[in-house]
């Protein structure tokens, strides 16, 4: 792991294999606590899973987030869904749940890559001049 100069955040090369672990392992962990909302009641059955997604995004990259978010939707669905604990027809409002957490995932997946872009930029000291462009032209 190596860090990213300012923000102290520690980083995983993506497609290596500590970033998908920690995928798989911040998705037990959700499934852990998504257990033990589901137990109190809550019926959200995806709220747990997203900032998990989010934060393995940020961490181990865009791969490892994308295998958390779809290993995530059977998960759910065998466990959290009732009937509990057996796959069941999908019903349309379990069907929209589960495209409704694709496309936040999808939205997720994609802001976490841009906060992990920024902050490899900035932790190099920032963007640097190409040349001439456009906006430095003298006429």
């Amino acid at each position: 792991m190596r860090r990213a100069g300012l923000f102290g955040v520690p980083r995983v090369r993506p497609w290596s294999w500590q970033a998908f672990l920690l995928g798989f392992a911040t998705v037990a962990v959700s499934a852990t606590l998504q257990g033990i909302c589901v137990a109190l009641g809550a019926q959200l059955w995806f709220a747990a899973f997203l900032p998990s997604i989010f934060v393995v995004g940020i961490v181990a990259g865009a791969p490892a987030a994308a295998v958390a978010a779809l290993l995530t939707i059977p998960l759910v669905w065998w466990a959290f869904m009732p009937p509990f604990f057996e796959f069941s027809p999908l019903t349309t409002v379990y069907a929209d749940s589960i495209k409704l957490f694709f496309l936040l995932a999808v939205l997720l997946i994609g802001l976490a890559d841009l906060c992990r872009e920024t902050m490899a930029i900035v932790s190099r000291g920032g963007m640097r001049p190409t040349g001439e462009g456009a906006a430095t032209n003298p006429q």
